[in-house]
């Protein structure tokens, strides 16, 4: 008894999908996830991973078993029939990429709000994708620094950022505390104010999985919420000179003691009056 061709074409088709789906849920090509908008964007890519793995594997497998079962038999010297013309191959091809572009830009579009990047951008505050109740660039001594594990209840830590060949510098404006990588606090949002002087560049962190371009005479606002305490490596992203490969830096996520001991042995001293 032959199995119809239609049923074969079925089954491989559901166990494509299925191992497509899978693959991309359960193999992570991506670093550690450290801020709040990580997992967001980890959404996305399992989603673009799992199509991907279906197309290549659908593709690679057409491609091998064309080459085996229509290969050149031992005696045959003609060309093999012509065939053309199969409308509801056609309708299939066309329509199934267009179903998958249309979801695909629906999906990220959907990542790309959730994540903040509809939400208007006034470069007079430092909005971002804050809600205005916690846009206020307030300072960050000791007494303002909490130890809550509420999030909602930590002022937004500002940071000046300038972006220069080939290095980032980091200015925090309460104690004016100026170094050469960044010290943040796990749980605490974050709003960075990013300038460059001299070409664009681009602050990326792949923990975090954000990047942003750093334009001279155009400040650009970065916001985020640090998740995971560590060490993890700033890039440059935009080709800014001779010397790209070699602009890094490094962000610090610390704890609450921690950051607050960094920020009382990295303040200026008080100026005293004579």
């Amino acid at each position: 008894m032959q199995i119809p061709s239609a049923i074969v074409t079925l089954v491989l088709g559901m166990l494509l999908v299925l191992g497509g789906l899978w693959i991309g849920q359960n193999i992570n090509l991506l670093p550690v996830d450290a801020s709040t908008n990580a997992p967001i964007y980890d959404e996305l890519f399992r989603v673009l991973f799992s199509i991907g793995t279906i197309l290549f594997l659908g593709i690679v497998g057409l491609i091998i078993f064309s080459l085996v079962r229509f290969r050149r038999r031992p005696g045959q010297l003609g060309d093999g029939l012509a065939l053309e013309g199969n409308l509801p191959l056609e309708v299939f091809w066309t329509a199934v990429p267009a179903i998958v572009v249309l979801f695909v830009g629906l999906f990220s579009y959907d990542i790309y709000e959730r994540m903040g990047g509809m939400a208007p951008l006034s470069h007079g505050d430092h909005g971002g994708a804050m809600p205005a109740e916690q846009r206020i660039w307030g300072g960050i001594g000791s007494s303002e620094i909490s130890t809550t594990s509420s999030t909602s209840l930590l002022q937004p830590l500002p940071v000046e950022v300038t972006a220069m060949q080939f290095a980032f510098l980091f200015h925090y404006p309460d104690g004016d505390i100026m170094s050469g990588e960044l010290h943040v606090q796990a749980g605490r949002p974050v709003s960075l104010r990013m300038e460059a002087k001299d070409v664009i560049h681009a602050f990326w962190v792949p923990e975090f999985r954000l990047k942003q371009e750093v334009i001279p005479g155009q400040p650009t606002v970065l916001d985020f919420t640090p998740t995971r305490p560590g060490r993890y490596p700033i890039v440059c992203a935009e080709l800014c000179g001779p010397y790209h490969g070699g602009m890094r830096s490094t962000v610090v996520v610390d704890s609450a003691d921690d950051f607050n001991a960094w920020i009382q042995a990295n303040r200026k001293p008080p100026v005293q009056e004579a």
